[in-house]
């Protein structure tokens, strides 16, 4: 059995808990399992499981979940608004703080690898774009193609070109916009000393089981979203004619669904699709993590009791 004065205690000395790893692992099972034992508030860092319009087609946890342990930030945005790394790192103090006012073990999960950073490193005070230069930059992009946008980004940001890919469209319209709205380019900001990272000190832990389990998982997860509707949270989705552009419309999966129900493929085709993109995702994210992501704990086997209490003895100690 957990110690909960013990936990409380870690908690009030400004202990939390950060489980990283790629779509399909299991990290949403572990975080829960810890937060049961523990008393902890699971609270979300995916950046589509923000958004309140795809609880399934994100793998949000269900309800039986929410009710076995608290949960924070999933469904928590519009999809007609875009989620920022700095939108998410706010909500995610506060949720950290109610945490501990509660004596609450905060466990961050997800595997956004720019909210992960953000939350111990803190980010860049890069200043909002303007949302006209924002649209001006997409519609540009929209008519001259990804390599003619960064041709010109490069002009103005040659640093920031150099490092993205013509069909980076999220990042080289962000470069664009911020060097436009500013008249300074992105890389020079994010060179500026960083901030808002989160208070108290971090036992990360890393769910990184072998490439295959999780690609099988996926395989069957997104045949599985299909009969749980999957279908009609999309449906309901298109009928809000929101902008191609948003975050929410880009959700793997959305644009599989939309294909089929246009009767442009077949149901099989866009569970398939929809499974290597998720592969695809999941490889980049697994990539990030071996570069990126300090963790004192890696789980790359199934979870157990033993990986609890190494967990709880590295919080502890």
């Amino acid at each position: 059995m957990t110690d909960h004065s013990e936990i409380a205690q870690a908690v009030r000395a400004g202990r939390y808990l950060m489980i990283c790893g790629p779509t399909a692992a299991g990290k949403s099972a572990v975080a829960l399992a810890l937060a049961e034992q523990a008393g902890g508030t699971v609270i979300n860092a995916d950046s589509m499981q923000v958004y309140s319009d795809l609880r399934v087609v994100t793998a949000r946890p269900g309800a039986d979940d929410e009710a076995r342990a608290p949960h924070r930030l999933y469904g928590v945005v519009d999809g007609s608004e875009r989620a920022s790394v700095a939108s998410w790192l706010d909500l995610a103090a506060a949720a950290v703080e109610v945490a501990r006012k509660a004596d609450s073990l905060p466990i961050i999960v997800g595997g956004t690898g720019m909210y992960l950073q953000a939350a111990r490193e803190g980010i860049a005070p890069i200043p909002e774009v303007p949302v006209e230069i924002h649209q001006a930059c997409l519609d540009e992009l929209a008519t001259g193609g990804g390599a003619a946008f960064r041709a010109a980004l490069a002009r103005l940001d040659r640093e920031t070109a150099a490092r993205l890919s013509d069909g980076d469209s999220q990042r080289l319209v962000r470069a664009m916009g911020v060097v436009r709205a500013t008249g300074r380019p992105i890389s020079a900001w994010q060179s500026d000393p960083h901030q808002g990272n989160l208070v108290g000190e971090v036992t990360a832990i890393s769910v990184m089981p072998p490439r295959a389990d999780t690609y099988a998982r996926i395989d069957q997860r997104f045949a599985q979203m299909m009969e749980e509707g999957a279908v009609e949270e999309v449906e309901a989705l298109a009928k809000r004619r929101l902008d191609p552009s948003l975050p929410v419309m880009k959700a793997i999966g959305v644009r599989e669904i939309l294909a089929m129900q246009a009767g442009a493929i077949s149901r099989a085709r866009a569970i398939e699709l929809a499974s290597r993109d998720s592969r695809h995702y999941a490889k980049r994210q697994m990539t990030w993590i071996r570069n990126n992501y300090r963790a004192e704990i890696d789980l790359n086997e199934k979870f157990s009791a033993r990986f609890v209490k190494e967990i709880f003895s590295i919080l502890l100690k």
